[in-house]
């Protein structure tokens, strides 16, 4: 498909003094009782939300049921989204213009690795070389969705990640938490994380998202721990990569001499990818899927069009159809698109606590290992966006962001949260066509 053309320029700086003003005057919210209260917290919920939940980003968004201000010009809802949790929130400004039971508590499955990566991405350079030891792969739950990681064999950081975010490698995920200092100390950096972005319905035991007791999130956390993930250009880089090459077992060749070949993943994200069912959604720029027994089916995904970035969540659709989280996420997003600039919100989507100590002059990249010169962030460098091209290792995808010299939604760094009315998806997705 040809790139979409360039929106108008829209750039709006809210400084730290207007993101105080506003915290001043929104109102108090009331988180719901931490999930460990109850011990049965990971096991299947009832077909009916708690009648209380928490009030994060506004009163509606705690009540059960769907919160969505219908008026003239305003699309109906599409009928057919049997979730039992959504939520759609313009990703720019913030406001969430419908909701379903928006602060469920809900197992999240792998949609938890947005907080993982949010959390862990500005800690290692993406050329680190690590050399993969058996303490690094134990605890890996039976049935784990596996990228191939071998043991005693090295990979790069760029590596490890790409098998967290195209092949939700639990594998992947728990050698990075080794990389950290182990499981117990990533736990507990996401748990401060998901308090820092006033994700309150979250609680983290196992960083991959794997089923455990006591583990539970929402959809209005997980489209936070997405906003939060997507201001950092290797975060988006890696979320956008359709395919790449990953590394191989080393083998003895015909001539003896020790050969590693690689081979190729591809993003399990079904809007991104694509299937039999499912085709390619127009302007789709990311970010995570996942699935266990517990929380069924999850998703959260952006995506841009017509100069609006939206992000939608859904979390355990009730049809059994295949691929019914991205069918009913697909639906959402054309209402969204649809309905965009005419709803009232019925919330927003927070800023972190740290918003209000925001201090302008921060590092903007949101890069891995704190560069911001387009360093060694990613895998990707240069000035300039650049989209559908292969990377040098044979990657390939929508690559949102390789250079931004515009500006940046949200600034996290150093504690830092400055608001662009300008996101760098709109001028940077681009599509191409797939078999």
């Amino acid at each position: 498909m040809p790139a979409p053309k360039k929106t108008a320029r829209r750039s709006l700086l809210v400084t730290s003094a207007v993101l105080s003003s506003l915290a001043l005057a929104a109102p108090v919210a009331v988180a719901a009782p931490k999930p460990s209260d109850s011990p049965s917290a990971s096991a299947s919920p009832s077909a009916t939300p708690p009648a209380s939940m928490s009030s994060v980003g506004g009163a509606r968004l705690g009540r059960p049921g769907t919160q969505v201000n219908l008026a003239s010009g305003v699309p109906v809802l599409p009928k057919d989204v049997s979730a039992r949790s959504w939520i759609v929130a313009d990703a720019e400004s913030g406001d969430v213009l419908a909701a379903h039971n928006a602060h469920w508590r809900l197992a999240p499955a792998s949609t938890l690795k947005m907080l993982f990566a949010d959390t862990l991405l500005p800690k290692f350079p993406s050329d680190t070389k690590h050399k993969v030891v058996p303490a690094d792969l134990a605890g890996i739950g039976a049935g784990s969705s596996m990228v191939g990681i071998k043991e005693e064999e090295t990979y790069t950081v760029h590596d490890l990640w790409l098998g967290v975010f195209l092949r939700s490698g639990n594998d992947a995920v728990h050698v990075l938490s080794a990389m950290n200092g182990g499981v117990e100390n990533t736990v507990k950096a996401m748990n401060e994380h998901a308090e820092e972005l006033q994700a309150l319905d979250t609680h983290v035991v196992s960083p991959d998202g794997y089923d455990a007791e006591g583990q539970v999130s929402s959809a209005y956390d997980l489209t936070l721990f997405a906003r939060s993930g997507m201001q950092k250009k290797d975060f988006r880089e890696y979320a956008s990569t359709v395919r790449a090459k990953f590394p191989g077992q080393t083998k003895k060749g015909k001539k003896g001499k020790k050969v590693r070949e690689s081979f190729e993943i591809q993003n399990t994200n079904r809007l991104l990818a694509g299937d039999s069912d499912v085709p390619v959604y127009q302007g789709i720029a990311g970010v995570k899927n996942g699935n266990t027994t517990n929380a069924g089916a999850t998703f959260t995904g952006v995506a841009e069009r017509g100069g609006k970035v939206l992000l939608v969540t859904v979390m355990n659709p009730e049809k059994p159809e295949h691929n019914e989280v991205y069918k009913e996420t697909a639906r959402l997003f054309d209402w969204g698109f649809k309905a965009a600039g005419k709803v009232r919100p019925v919330g927003e989507l927070v800023p972190p606590k740290g918003a209000a100590q925001a201090k302008p002059g921060a590092n903007p990249s949101g890069e891995a290992g704190g560069s911001g010169d387009g360093g060694s962030g990613t895998a990707g460098t240069g000035s300039k966006p650049v989209a559908s091209a292969p990377a040098a290792d044979g990657s390939s995808g929508i690559w949102t962001a390789l250079g931004i010299t515009g500006g940046v939604l949200v600034l996290l760094a150093g504690g830092a949260f400055l608001v662009n009315r300008r996101w760098p998806l709109p001028d940077l997705v681009r599509r191409r066509t797939r078999p």
